[in-house]
């Protein structure tokens, strides 16, 4: 038996909350033809539209998968979740649908790092208690 499979210029990929351009440029150079990238998350009702005719799903923490923003995705193969969690996504309702979901877990270790570091800069200096005391009129 002969295995189908879609050809990638066919696979229409929707990436949303702004992801960065590289994301676009490698499944261009990998014979993604159709890639469309928005800068924000869109409402729901505006999701299920867009999602009738997509393959390949990229998103953020701010896009919200409910059941019935999953259903309208008939063509949906898999959702990239380009962040730590995937708290955003149904995933019961994904798992039904026979969607496959992923994320980046260590995509913002740096970042998370970084603001480690300064957070322990600014108690170490006692941010805080001087940004209050200047709000009150002190100057330390």
């Amino acid at each position: 038996m002969e295995k189908l499979s879609l050809p990638k210029n066919k696979i229409k990929v929707l990436l949303l909350e702004n992801i960065h351009k590289n994301a676009v440029e490698l499944f261009k150079r990998h014979g993604y033809a159709n890639v469309e990238s928005l800068r924000d998350a869109p409402g729901a009702d505006e999701l299920k539209q867009r999602l009738a005719d997509v393959h390949i799903l990229g998103i953020r923490s701010r896009t919200r998968l409910t059941k019935e923003v999953l259903a309208a995705g008939e063509k949906l193969l898999t959702v990239g979740c380009f962040c730590i969690g995937t708290n955003q996504v149904d995933l019961g309702a994904a798992k039904r649908l026979g969607v496959p979901v992923f994320n980046s877990p260590y995509s913002n270790t740096r970042s998370f790092a970084e603001l480690v570091l300064a957070e322990i800069i600014m108690l170490f200096r006692g941010i805080p208690q001087r940004s209050w005391g200047a709000h009150e009129g002190a100057w330390d």
